[in-house]
């Protein structure tokens, strides 16, 4: 349809009145006929379904029945000496691969409840789907030829990668329809990916080392030889085989989550693409024994250990991505007033976030000691112990302080740690959401959602800005001679006076009205915060530079 055609079948449907006009035209609302006669009826949702603590417990009550299936089933299949051997011996690759995951997602992390639920899907339900479906394709194909040699080999190179990738690929697909907000690119799709295939490693680790713990006991072997040999090849030569699989699948769901929402094809061909790229490689692994006597040794070699590399390589450059994200969006805010010169170069460092973070925790923890003596008399004249330091040497200069006052010390330390922890992850909340707006996947509240992470940070800048400062110094972020000063005045008098307190450190309100700023262009380009003065200029307009 062309735009003419648009435009004329607007103009010809009729314009909707106001309320004005209709209360103008005599018209009331109590005019709304009764409840009997509506024509149009209001949706009748479940007011428990509308919990979000309902919808967690029923989702992981859900995980937790299948995981209680999944395991009489692999207690059934190894026995109970097989089940725990195996247990305790594929629990122990866990910690490392979830390490290195959660490394990989240090600069914006994704909540741990949605870390929880991949794991949780791979080892339960995902483990589930595939023993039973590979179990009955392989007995259906293995009726079907009368040949069962040849069953189990085409239900390893062809039904299990299909089903197995596809069961993973389950969790990458809920968490990317359902938590939008933390799926924004490939370093969130190879996190969750690889969660969810640690878990299905983990279930499938302990089945085949049960297995293997239970043939050592039938022959007999008194250095359990098989139960050595399957736990080398499983948990030390290739632990990160299913973690790689599902991987592809979520650098798939990674760069459609990062697509702009026009791109309809790009958002459904690459997941898909993913996803066949994993069932390929899979197959191919699964496969590799076959290929004769060094196929294994030559599919690991020569494909699974390159591909391997390429993969982390492009994970570790999405993360560097991310922190030059920051860098990128974050100046704006800086230019606007709302961020100081050298935050941006300090929240693009991973090392100087994590130096703020522990400076901050120093000075308020030698705030608190310095300031009213805890568990200590409040005169310090009327006692000796509180004497001035060269009546007693200095070994007397700071007495010692009560068990409570360390207590408060340290809690007062923690308390300013947590607040620049919390300043950096809403600033780097707000760098991704400048980005998704640059490129027409923030969505219509974007304005909304800009406003509540500027608030947040003006409720923690008294804490986190002379940290960033300091820490963007010292790791020769910003030059000294170029740095701002650690306490730079807010340009915006009407704000000068602190009105109220967060983590002890006093925060004027969020200048919404007067603050200056940089729109976007396009549809974001008149926020509901629009400036009132022009970008480093003051109130009172003299025109005189922020510094």
């Amino acid at each position: 349809m062309s735009d003419g055609s648009v435009q004329q079948q607007r103009q010809s449907q009729p314009a909707v009145p106001s309320l004005e006009e209709q209360l103008a035209g005599g018209e009331a609302l109590t005019a709304v006929p009764d409840r009997s006669q509506w024509r149009y009826r209001p949706r009748r949702v479940g007011m428990l379904w509308r919990s979000r603590t309902l919808r967690v417990v029923a989702v992981f009550t859900v995980l937790a029945l299948c995981g209680l299936v999944i395991l009489a089933l692999v207690r059934d299949q190894t026995g109970t000496h097989g089940f725990l051997v195996g247990l305790g011996l594929a629990v122990l690759p866990v910690p490392v691969l979830m390490t290195a995951f959660r490394w990989l997602d240090r600069v914006e992390p994704g909540p741990w409840r949605n870390m929880l639920f991949a794991f949780a899907w791979g080892a339960c339900a995902a483990a589930l789907v595939a023993i039973l479906a590979n179990s009955f394709a392989t007995r259906w194909i293995a009726t079907a030829t009368a040949d069962p040699g040849s069953a189990d080999t085409l239900g390893a190179t062809v039904i299990a990668p299909v089903v197995e990738e596809s069961a993973k690929a389950a969790a990458v697909l809920l968490l990317f329809l359902f938590r939008r907000r933390d799926f924004g690119g490939i370093v969130d799709g190879v996190v969750v990916a690889g969660f969810t295939a640690t878990g299905f490693a983990f279930t499938e680790n302990v089945l085949y080392l049960g297995n293997a713990f239970g043939e050592d006991q039938q022959l007999g072997s008194g250095f359990a030889s098989v139960t050595a040999a399957t736990f080398f090849v499983r948990a030390v030569m290739s632990p990160f085989a299913h973690p790689l699989f599902t991987v592809l699948t979520g650098i798939g769901f990674g760069i459609a989550a990062s697509s702009a929402r026009h791109q309809r094809v790009r958002r459904l061909a690459l997941p898909l693409l993913g996803l066949l790229l994993a069932m390929g490689m899979h197959a191919l692994w699964n496969g590799s024994s076959s290929f004769g006597p060094y196929g294994f040794y030559a599919v690991y070699g020569a494909f699974m250990v390159p591909v391997f590399g390429l993969v982390t390589w492009l994970a570790v450059w999405a993360r560097l991505s991310e922190l030059r994200t920051l860098g990128i969006e974050l100046p704006e805010y800086a230019a606007a007033g709302w961020l100081s010169p050298a935050e941006p170069f300090a929240l693009s460092s991973m090392r100087a976030r994590g130096m703020a973070r522990d400076i901050a925790r120093r000075r308020a923890a030698a705030a608190a000691a310095e300031g009213p003596p805890y568990g200590r008399p409040h005169s310090h004249a009327r006692h000796p112990a509180y004497a001035p330091a060269h009546a007693h040497g200095p070994a007397h200069a700071h007495p010692p302080i009560s068990a409570a006052g360390r207590k408060e010390v340290k809690a007062r330390g923690r308390e300013a740690a947590r607040a620049v922890a919390e300043y950096e992850s809403f600033a780097t909340s707000l760098a991704f959401l400048r980005r998704q707006a640059r490129r027409g996947t923030a969505g219509p509240d974007f304005a909304e959602r800009e406003r509540e992470l500027l608030h947040h940070l003006w409720q923690r800048k008294e804490a986190a800005r002379p940290a960033l400062t300091f820490a963007a110094q010292a790791t020769g972020r910003l030059r000294p001679r170029s740095a701002p000063a650690a306490h730079r005045p807010y340009p915006h008098t009407a704000y000068a006076q602190p009105t109220h307190s967060y983590a002890g450190q006093p925060y004027s309100a969020p200048p919404y009205a007067n603050a200056p700023y940089h729109p976007l262009p396009g549809p974001y380009a008149n926020p509901p915060y629009s400036p009132s003065h022009p970008p480093h200029t003051n109130p009172q307009g003299h025109g005189q530079q922020e510094g």
